[in-house]
């Protein structure tokens, strides 16, 4: 008998996923948890294994549908097995859970100056099933009312509109939707003129400027699942958070130095690499301490602040970027860090990360040093109300004082450490502790984890 390959639930409020490969062909014979196909969703990139052994009867489900949870995407059976001609959902898919009235912003009051406005927020938000559905019945998705975080119209709200609207309490609206362009070469598509927007992500301000003109040689591509997450992230992020950042110049000389003579027996005894970032991870654990506003988010007129020192950590793929989180990181050794944000990444980039690894942050730390950035300005990570950005940490000239006041050029490891800030929370004498913090814990700080390694 046939086994059916289902669109798996990466997580209790995922309620569809975007199938972006598959990695057989209808007649491969594959072996039980074999990775058959690769999916994206609102959370994670993920490998989906064959949940039996055979061969490859059908593909229902194309490359780049996104597709309902529990929905049969294909068929695995004996070679020549007859499949049937059915493809409805195994079980009908639960809507996601609404999120915490606490956690979202009421859809119905008015935006506060700065924030989205609710068309744009429904539009960024809105998931592609959603927005399937609205085009499907006509539906203008800005008159829906949302009960997802940050405004989100969920399946569960499209459905009680269209109640609404078959027992005649709403009008029927026009459609909004435009189906997502295919990769294209123009000439081929004709592009639309130059004096038209286009249909690209426009500003909020409601002004916008056309991607391309008629006459322009260009090639169009849809954007890739999680690209298209990060942009609608960092978008509402910009508009939502009054955005500051502050530099610091750190001497990472006394780490490097440690690190240098520990890196060998840590590798050998721990089983992994020892980076610079477990001693940043301890060092902004510390600031938090001190200053637990960094470690928090704003409801409304509220200020929440997190128990739980989660550090959201930026690993760059080549589709895009994904935030692994390492939770409770307070509470971890330097060896601890080291062996769980190595294992993190090491599995972000290969697609076996799982969808609660990538939640709960609650500051975030990205490093484009790695690249060689000297430094950059990072966008907050909602909900979060700041993140760190590190640069390159490479030897510099500077000039030190010694003991007996007198001055001299000295090369050093340094670091320049960007922190941007949500304003609204955080002010920039406060913001500017925190980094002081940080930055004595990396020069002064105790680092007797290490000895059992020197």
């Amino acid at each position: 008998m046939a086994t059916e390959i289902l669109m798996p639930q990466m997580g209790e409020s995922i309620a569809e996923g975007t199938i972006t490969r598959w990695l057989v062909k209808v007649g491969d014979k594959v072996q039980r948890d074999q990775p058959i196909l690769e999916i994206s969703t609102d959370k994670v990139d993920s490998e989906i294994p064959s949940p039996a052994d055979g061969v490859v009867l059908e593909i229902k489900c194309q490359e780049g549908e996104t597709v309902p949870v529990n929905e049969i995407v294909g068929m695995i059976g004996a070679e020549g097995e007859e499949v049937g001609s059915s493809s409805a959902p195994a079980s009908e898919p639960e809507a996601a859970a609404p999120e915490a009235a606490s956690s979202a912003p009421d859809a119905s009051a008015e935006a506060p100056s700065g924030e989205m406005s609710l068309e744009d927020r429904v539009r960024l938000f809105s998931s592609p099933l959603v927005r399937r559905i609205a085009a499907k019945e006509g539906v203008d998705l800005a008159q829906v009312p949302g009960t997802g975080v940050m405004g989100r119209v969920t399946k569960k709200d499209i459905q009680a509109y269209l109640e609404k609207r078959e027992r005649g309490e709403v009008p029927a609206a026009v459609a909004s939707a435009a189906p997502t362009p295919a990769r294209a070469s123009a000439p081929a598509a004709a592009p639309p003129p130059a004096s038209a927007p286009a249909t690209a992500a426009r500003p909020t301000g409601g002004f916008s400027v056309p991607a391309y003109g008629a006459s322009e040689n260009v090639e169009i591509e849809p954007m890739s699942r999680i690209r298209q997450i990060t942009a609608s992230h960092m978008t509402y992020s910009k508009a939502t958070s009054a955005h500051v950042s502050t530099v610091f110049h750190v001497d990472m000389s006394r780490v490097a130095s440690l690190r240098q003579k520990a890196k060998d027996n840590f590798l050998r005894q721990v089983g992994t690499k020892l980076t610079y970032m477990p001693f940043i991870f301890k060092a902004v654990c510390a600031g938090i301490q001190r200053f637990p506003q960094m470690n928090a988010a704003i409801d409304g007129t509220n200020i929440v602040y997190k128990k739980d020192i989660n550090l959201g950590m930026a690993v760059a793929l080549d589709h895009g970027l994904i935030v692994p989180v390492l939770a409770k990181a307070d509470e971890r050794t330097l060896v601890g860090l080291a062996r769980s944000a190595n294992d993190l990444a090491d599995r972000a980039r290969t697609k076996k990360l799982k969808p609660e690894e990538t939640q709960g942050g609650t500051f975030t730390i990205t490093n484009p040093g790695g690249f060689g950035s000297l430094f950059g300005t990072p966008i907050i990570n909602q909900p979060q109300v700041a993140i760190l950005g590190i640069g390159a940490i490479e030897k510099r000239p500077i000039v030190v004082t010694d003991r007996d006041g007198h001055d001299m050029i000295a090369i050093r490891t340094m670091c320049y450490f960007a922190l941007t800030f949500d304003h609204r929370l955080i002010d920039g004498a406060d913001a500017d502790h925190f980094m002081n913090t940080v930055k004595n814990t990396l020069q002064d700080g105790d680092w007797s984890d290490l000895d059992p390694f020197l």
